[in-house]
C-alpha cells in the first residue's frame, strides 16, 4: 500500500534521501543499502535517532539466507555504544550461519498507530523502525559476557546483578553475536493522514489515528516453586518499560 507523506515531515520541508540516510547511518555511504528510497523525508538524522529506536524496542528480527532460503528470526537484543548484540543456542542453524560472516540484516520496529484516511489508498501506520546491515562477529571470553550483560540489562535493567550469572557450561551452549552499527538507518512516521487537504476531505468521512501501545503489566510470581521478595528493580519495571515503549512525547 502506498504511504502518504507525513504531515510532520512535510512541515520540515523534508530532505534528500542522500542527506537523511548518510546521517542516520553514522557515516555509511549514502549510496549503500541504508539509503532511504521511499519516503526519505521520514528518515531521522544522526546516530542518536537510530539509538533511540533500538533502545526503545525489546525484540528484533535477524534476517539472512540459510540453506538457500531467506529466514527472519525474532530474538531479544541489546546495545552498547555502536555495537548491537544478539544471542541464542549454539545449535541454532540461523546463528551458526550468521557467525560465518554471511550478509545479514537486523530490524527493530515499534508500531505506534493505525492511520485511517478517507480513502483506502492513503491508509498508513505510525511507526519507528531501524534497519541494520552488516556481518556478525562471534564473541568469546569477556566480550561474550559483556554482550549477554547488554542484552539482559536492555530487557530488564538491574537483572544482571540480581540473577545468577551463567556457568561455564551454560556459556558453552550459548552463542553471542555482535553487529557494528556502521550501516543503519532510522525511519519514523507520526501524525494524522495526509489527505486532509485533498478532494477526499470533502467526503465527510471520519479520518484519524488509532493509537497502539505495548504496555508492561505487574510481575506475576512463579507458582511452581519458592520465590523471594519482589526486588525494587522488578517492581519498577512495568512503569519503566511502558514509558520506554511509548512514542516520544507520550
Amino acid at each position: 500500500m502506498p504511504e502518504p507523506r507525513s504531515p510532520r515531515a512535510a512541515a520540515t520541508g523534508g530532505a534528500s534521501s542522500e542527506g537523511r540516510s548518510h546521517a542516520a547511518a553514522g557515516g555509511a555511504s549514502s549510496e549503500g543499502r541504508s539509503r532511504l528510497r521511499r519516503h526519505p523525508e521520514r528518515g531521522r538524522d544522526g546516530f542518536d535517532e537510530v539509538a533511540a529506536v533500538l533502545d526503545a524496542g525489546v525484540v528484533c528480527h535477524l534476517a539472512l539466507e540459510v540453506d538457500g532460503w531467506p529466514v527472519a528470526v525474532p530474538t531479544s537484543y541489546g546495545r552498547t555504544g555502536r555495537t548491537l548484540y544478539v544471542h541464542g543456542s549454539v545449535a541454532s542453524r540461523t546463528l551458526r550461519t550468521a557467525r560465518n560472516g554471511v550478509p545479514a540484516c537486523v530490524t527493530v520496529t515499534l508500531t505506534d498507530g493505525l492511520v485511517l484516511a478517507r480513502s483506502v489508498f492513503n491508509h498508513s501506520a505510525n511507526y519507528r523502525c531501524v534497519m541494520v546491515f552488516g556481518h556478525a562477529r562471534l564473541l568469546e571470553g569477556a566480550a561474550k559476557l559483556n554482550g549477554l550483560r547488554a542484552i539482559t540489562e536492555h530487557l530488564v535493567p538491574g537483572q544482571w546483578g540480581y540473577a545468577r550469572v551463567p556457568t561455564g557450561q551454560e556459556l558453552a551452549q550459548t552463542s553471542v553475536l555482535a553487529f557494528d552499527l556502521d550501516e543503519a538507518s532510522a525511519k519514523v512516521r507520526s501524525g494524522p493522514p495526509g489527505d486532509g487537504g485533498e478532494p477526499d476531505a470533502e467526503l465527510g468521512l471520519w479520518a484519524g489515528e488509532v493509537p497502539l501501545r505495548l504496555v508492561a503489566l505487574e510481575p506475576v510470581a512463579d507458582s511452581t516453586g519458592p520465590v523471594g521478595t519482589l526486588p525494587p528493580h522488578l517492581a519498577a519495571l512495568p512503569a519503566i518499560l511502558t514509558k520506554r515503549l511509548a512514542p516520544p512525547g507520550v
